[in-house]
């Protein structure tokens, strides 16, 4: 690969997958970005956290979220575009993760809008009552600025991991809707039009079996808030998402699917999410390497430009090879949930392949940024902890894509329990065949099924080597189905 096409988003992608979908609309979203995007997410970024404005100048209870007027402007691009709609009109989820990729090479953070919109469209359209459908879904699927936003609310204050202990928030039915009480401790997006929310149905276990999804909109049928804001989050990065504290008091909403397959419905957005962090994890690591190159060729030190010193040289070749085969795990976990986004439970074996897969990659890609964006700021020395050169906002973004949809602890505890539940290791390394080396991949083999016959204490304690290796070998393997 030229590595002159780090530098541009649309060009990485055509070098690794030949063929792009929608490449028109990526050069011209591109183009949006270098000429008036970049500018105002610098803005937004270092504006910081937005204002909540809780009253209006009569004392009524408003709730609004403030920020620079640029902001809406950059935020409801993306949706014109198509990051949400090209969805179900293509019926394919490629071109919106494609166009997320070139949103998180500029601003990782403004993707998580655009993530948590797309993971409430879809289980709205997959499971939502027919005249639930009807009055909100067109809504999420306009192609001007008065498009609405979706979120994804299901941690409360006593975590995120753990939902089945954590989510204390009840759910009474009320005729054709249900009423929701409680809070959400982090809810990303805040602000947004409606909202797909974990909640604990009266009389239902305490478990994870005993939450269901709801659908809940940003104003009850009287035109009055259905939810009010409690404070905004002042986070390292993401400024580009509000993420506040939410108070739900009798909140109007509407189930999603059957209550038995609450957290089937859960998972699935989830899911979605976990492989949008991964292709923005992929993408902010290209973002850094692409900086890190300019200011190399740049940087003179010993009587010549810095990327000329020979251990710096490797160091880039190295990383490079790296982002390529982060890249080509990331897209192997967009590629098969593309295949299965449309199943309902039970899933097949193909689903659980996905699974898998959709784990290594978020824990792969999200700890590859984070190590490349900590090396970017390396390359700069000194200066690269001011503020004026950018590389800090990178490592601020890439430590939030780590702990996002999952932490790596989480990804390797669920990537086990597929593994031992559902054999999807077999279903992977049976995946890779085409393009693995046999004896390496035998060897793989033999080593997952010796750790899952361990004791089971023993088996979750030392899962991490196992599961860091199992995606580096997964990435690489796939790196070469691309090649």
């Amino acid at each position: 690969m030229s590595w002159e096409e780090l530098r541009s988003p649309v060009s990485f992608l055509k070098q690794m997958l030949r063929t792009v979908a929608c490449e028109q609309t990526l050069r011209a979203y591109e183009s949006f970005w270098e000429h008036e995007g970049k500018a105002i997410s610098e803005i937004v970024d270092r504006a910081g956290t937005p204002w909540l404005r809780m009253f209006d100048r009569f004392g009524k209870r408003v709730d609004e979220i403030l920020f620079l007027p640029e902001y809406w402007t950059l935020l409801k691009h993306g949706y014109q575009t198509g990051i949400v709609w090209r969805v179900f009109e293509e019926q394919s989820l490629i071109s919106s993760y494609l166009l997320g990729y070139v949103t998180s090479f500029y601003d990782p953070g403004l993707y998580c809008p655009y993530t948590v919109s797309l993971s409430t469209a879809v289980p709205l359209e997959k499971y939502g009552a027919e005249s639930v459908k009807a009055r909100f879904l067109p809504q999420l699927l306009k192609r001007d600025s008065s498009v609405w936003q979706g979120a994804t609310w299901m941690t409360e204050v006593k975590g995120g991991s753990d939902l089945g202990a954590a989510v204390e928030t009840m759910a009474k039915p009320a005729g054709d809707h249900w009423l929701l009480t409680g809070e959400k401790y982090f809810a990303s997006n805040v602000g947004a039009e409606l909202a797909v929310v974990a909640a604990r149905p009266e009389g239902a276990p305490k478990t994870v079996r005993g939450l269901a999804l709801f659908l809940l909109p940003r104003y009850r049928q009287d035109g009055s808030l259905n939810y009010t804001i409690r404070r905004l989050k002042d986070k390292i990065a993401t400024r580009s998402v509000p993420t506040g504290e939410v108070e739900l008091k009798e909140s109007e909403a509407y189930l999603l699917g059957k209550l038995e397959w609450g957290v089937y419905l859960i998972l699935e957005v989830l899911n979605l999410s976990r492989i949008a962090n991964s292709i923005g994890s992929v993408a902010l690591t290209q973002r850094v390497l692409a900086d890190a190159l300019s200011f190399a060729q740049g940087r003179t030190a010993f009587g010549k430009p810095i990327l000329e010193h020979p251990l710096l040289r490797q160091q880039f070749e190295d990383r490079i090879a790296q982002l390529e085969s982060a890249f080509a795990l990331a897209w192997e976990a967009v590629t098969l949930l593309d295949r299965v986004w449309r199943q309902t439970p039970p899933y097949s074996e193909q689903y659980h392949l996905f699974r898998l897969v959709a784990h290594l990659a978020k824990y792969w890609t999200a700890e590859l940024a984070a190590q490349t964006a900590k090396w970017g700021m390396e390359v700069y020395g000194g200066i690269g902890t001011l503020a004026e050169f950018g590389m800090d906002r990178w490592l601020r973004e890439a430590m939030i894509l780590a702990i996002w949809e999952g932490t790596p602890h989480r990804q390797m505890l669920d990537g086990l329990e597929v593994m031992e539940r559902k054999g999807a290791h077999r279903l992977l390394l049976k995946h890779l065949e085409p393009w693995a080396d046999p004896k390496a991949l035998r060897e793989m083999e033999a080593r997952i099924e010796a750790h899952l016959k361990l004791p089971s204490e023993q088996k979750e304690a030392q899962i991490e080597g196992l599961f860091r290796d199992l995606a580096r070998f997964t990435a690489t393997v796939l790196r070469s189905k691309l090649a």
